[in-house]
């Protein structure tokens, strides 16, 4: 809990310093390292717009920007990744088959416009789905169509509910705790469930 309420004070530090564009930085660096909580920054900023530091409008369009920008530079990282070198590190991992790198790319070339949409509202995913995104080399357009209008929905909800919450926007940290948290769940499962089949699997072809 300190260490979240010091990231809120340096935050709410660089907003009435730099004011939207402050806003801005803060969320570029929280979709390069998704430790830095989202929840924290975008009700901050809304709390900032109501308090008169930044407006609104500028708080939305700025944050925008910097979700934009961030998860552009994890796209690139996954366009110089390039296919070709994940398949040969998957082709290394134990469990793993390069069949599930097909499968998971054929998903991808069939889903990913609403992947990519929706990733930007889904806490964890926000950042990462940027990278297959790069990795597949989705065009630009798309990604960046679709990264913008998942972003602006995202931080519109928190910023406004900053802004009418005031000096209560911490409330919100609890709200999102659970969700984040539902989140994590349903992936560990699906983690589960999948090394369970795969081991099952290896089992039943060793016989």
């Amino acid at each position: 809990m300190t260490s979240t309420w010091d990231f809120a004070a340096d935050t709410a530090s660089l907003v009435e310093r730099l004011g939207g564009p402050g806003a801005g930085l803060a969320v570029a660096l929280e979709n390069l390292f998704p430790p830095i909580p989202s929840e924290v920054i975008l009700p901050l900023a809304g709390f900032a717009a109501a308090r008169g530091d930044v407006s609104l409008l500028g708080a939305i369009t700025w944050t925008t920007l910097g979700s934009v920008v961030g998860a552009v530079a994890l796209y690139a990282v996954g366009a110089v990744l390039g296919r070709d070198r994940i398949r040969a590190v998957a082709a290394r991992l134990p469990l793993i088959k390069l069949a599930d790198v097909d499968r998971t790319e054929a998903w991808f070339a069939r889903h990913g416009v609403k992947a990519v949409f929706l990733g930007r509202m889904i806490p964890i995913f926000r950042s990462l789905i940027s990278i297959p995104a790069g990795l597949e080399r989705m065009p630009l357009g798309t990604f960046l169509l679709c990264t913008t209008l998942g972003s602006l929905i995202w931080n519109t909800v928190f910023i406004l509910a900053g802004y009418g919450l005031g000096e209560n926007w911490p409330a919100i940290q609890g709200w999102v705790g659970a969700y984040q948290n539902g989140v994590i769940v349903v992936c560990a499962l699906a983690l589960l469930w999948f090394v369970a089949a795969r081991v099952r699997r290896s089992r039943q072809e060793l016989r």
